[in-house]
């Protein structure tokens, strides 16, 4: 066999790729593909933030095969249809890939599958290169998979990963092979104005950075929202041009506390992949069923929309939904306050709120944003569904200095704490003008709606 093809998918980096490694050593050439398939984007994806982000991805990988005697060959149309368009256009005998978790990735190499075996040809497949250990590795006695975190870290902890694979040296592609042009982040219009450059260099570079400056001050600052000392490495776990296996190598490396508490969030990320690899229709529907009737008119559009634009009076929520429209990212504290309140204070229904950050996020993706959701309503994995986040007790808390909400609710910004978080309080004075709106609804109010839902009065 003189070519093999790589089907690059949620896995666009050179450094500890499996798929690239396997298909270089089994062929003197090879063709790494990436196929714009318009099925992709009916599926969700085409969301200016992320199509941007790949654009640089896609950039950074051409650049980078390019710099190794290769280059990127791109392809518009259905994946199945390209990739065996593709084999037999260099006699290629196997394609290679990662495995993807969702619904649609699993179709995806089902059909690739069968329609290159009914040419002749292989799929290869590989596990755990999205992922730090495949979805289906771990899981408990009569069950497919751990329903709760917990016992998953536990068995998840014990378990020991790949080793990550070195960036290969060279990458051999024909030369005849045809490729359309890698898109550019400047032909994609709506883009956040403060969106993060994408690509496995930037990815790559800031993983150093957090590791050597950030990381052991994690377990203490990961919540602390002003101070944004997360590793913002999301998007790029996402599109994989950084490896969650080569990161927790990395954090284990390093050690301390810190760095456990990163390891157990890459932990999340991993379970809530099983969890989705095991019930595929979690993305759309509860994994729990608690029999909600979410609320429905006029009034409930009303709230949404000002959920949606950062105006409902709570400023930590305001200020978490403003840093999404900017920046095409939230700190995930605010994540799970603004989650919290749309369905749980407002009781407006989870796949709502996960549609608008699907709308925006530049790391939204089935698994962990419909199951973060999910987890937030109370209809997914939480043991405690029927918790309520109190949005100014929670700010109080992890924004106590309330520069968080000065940063990103500049009406606000005239105010100390305790009153920037609840400037309210402030109205009838003589001496106060806020532009800024009243709470749509109080928090007592919000409470006792979601109690009599469930049932709980």
């Amino acid at each position: 066999m003189n070519v093999s093809v790589v089907l690059f998918t949620s896995d666009l980096r050179l450094h500890d790729h499996p798929p690239l490694r396997a298909a270089l050593e089994s062929a003197p050439e090879v063709v790494p593909l990436f196929v714009r398939d318009p099925a992709v984007d009916r599926a969700g994806f085409a969301a200016p933030n992320r199509l941007a982000f790949l654009a640089d991805c896609l950039t950074d990988l051409d650049a980078g095969l390019r710099e190794r005697g290769g280059r990127l060959v791109v392809r518009h149309g259905d994946t199945v249809d390209e990739v065996c368009a593709l084999v037999r256009e260099v006699d290629a005998d196997e394609v290679h890939m990662a495995a993807g978790c969702s619904a649609f990735a699993r179709r995806r190499e089902e059909r690739l599958r069968h329609a290159l075996e009914t040419d002749g040809r292989r799929l290869y497949v590989h596990d755990g290169v999205i992922t730090v250990l495949p979805a289906g590795a771990v899981a408990p006695g009569g069950s497919d998979h751990f329903a709760v975190f917990t016992p998953y870290h536990r068995r998840w902890s014990a378990e020991s990963p790949r080793s990550p694979v070195a960036a290969p040296r060279a990458v051999p592609v024909p030369g005849a092979v045809r490729s359309d042009d890698v898109p550019s982040r400047s032909s994609i219009a709506a883009v956040s104005e403060g969106l993060a450059v994408g690509g496995e260099r930037e990815g790559r570079r800031r993983l150093a950075a957090w590791m050597s400056r950030h990381v052991d001050a994690y377990e203490d600052m990961h919540d602390d929202l002003a101070g944004d000392a997360t590793s913002r490495l999301s998007p790029y776990l996402h599109f994989g041009a950084v490896s969650a296996t080569e990161v927790v190598h990395r954090a284990r490396s390093r050690g301390g506390a810190g760095a456990d508490a990163f390891v157990r969030q890459m932990c999340w990320r991993d379970f809530h992949h099983q969890v989705l690899n095991a019930r595929p229709h979690s993305s759309t529907e509860d994994y729990r069923p608690r029999h909600d009737r979410w609320r429905e008119g006029k009034r409930a559009e009303a709230d949404l929309l000002a959920w949606k634009e950062g105006r409902t009076g709570y400023p930590v929520v305001d200020a978490a939904m403003r840093q999404l429209a900017h920046e095409g990212w939230m700190h995930n504290r605010g994540r799970l306050l603004a989650a919290s309140f749309l369905t749980k204070t407002l009781y407006l229904d989870w796949r709502d709120g996960a549609r608008h950050f699907l709308d925006l996020l530049v790391d939204g993706d089935v698994a962990n944003n419909q199951l973060n959701w999910q987890w937030v309503a109370g209809t997914g994995t939480d043991t405690r569904p029927n918790r309520v986040l109190n949005p100014v007790l929670q700010a109080k808390r992890y924004d106590p200095d309330g520069a968080y909400v000065r940063r990103w609710v500049p009406e606000l910004s005239g105010l100390e704490a305790p009153a920037v978080h609840e400037p309210w309080k402030l109205n009838g004075r003589l001496d106060v003008s806020l532009d800024y709106p009243d709470p749509i609804v109080t928090l007592v109010d919000g409470l006792a709606r979601f109690r009599r839902a469930r049932g709980q009065d």
